[in-house]
């Protein structure tokens, strides 16, 4: 795979297979189109699975199965009624995300917005775009939930490490930080989000309520 910040082998893997939370799928789909050589990795996994599946011996379905598929490929499909075939920030996203309609940007703190992407859902867990000024750091904190963020433009740092375009970093409940734009442009990243950030600290704590993305 590409040097760098990339999603995980088992995420990759579950992509792969078609079990990654839609969500999430959508995120690390993104990731792939920016870094062509992670792409052909995953290709390749998908097509061994694909003889795997080729040599093992067939199992009965449920009377159901059919239903059930279409269902899921419905709800896979979005919004229909949201979506747009592009949308005004298309030159600015890599394809698999033009093809969801966006909310409007919503203010979340000084030098900080975020947009809704009107993605398939899981539960709590959805996609959001994130936009951060030059200079400006979050609020410290941790995460009710696995979150996957990747950078779309800019850079931003954490208090350990570098993300720049195509880097994707994930973080769950036990990681505790503040990303900060540390690029001359503004910091815009696509998330998975499960839940709400949670932000540290009693300052974090008086201000929570305020803080939704």
């Amino acid at each position: 795979m590409t040097p760098g910040h990339n999603p995980s082998e088992e995420r990759l893997l579950a992509y792969a297979a078609g079990v990654l939370s839609p969500p999430e799928a959508v995120v690390v789909a993104a990731h792939l189109a920016l870094r062509p050589a992670n792409d052909a990795w995953v290709r390749r996994l998908q097509q061994v699975g694909a003889a795997f599946l080729e040599t093992t011996p067939p199992a009965s379905m449920s009377a159901d199965a059919l239903t059930r598929a279409m269902a899921r490929i419905g709800t896979d499909a979005g919004d229909a009624s949201a979506q747009s075939p592009l949308n005004e920030m298309a030159s600015e996203l890599p394809e698999p995300l033009r093809r969801y309609a966006l909310g409007p940007w919503r203010w979340v703190g000084p030098g900080m917005r975020v947009r809704d992407v009107h993605a398939p859902r899981d539960g709590a867990c959805r996609v959001i775009l994130l936009k951060i000024d030059p200079g400006r750091p979050t609020p410290r904190h941790t995460h009710e939930g696995p979150e996957l963020t990747l950078v779309l433009s800019g850079a931003y740092a954490t208090e350990t490490e570098r993300f720049e375009v195509g880097d994707l970093e994930e973080a769950d409940p036990t990681v505790l930080h503040q990303p900060r734009t540390v690029s001359d442009i503004p910091c815009l990243c696509v998330a998975s989000l499960a839940g709400q950030i949670q932000l540290d600290g009693w300052l974090g704590r008086v201000i929570q309520p305020f803080v939704r993305l």
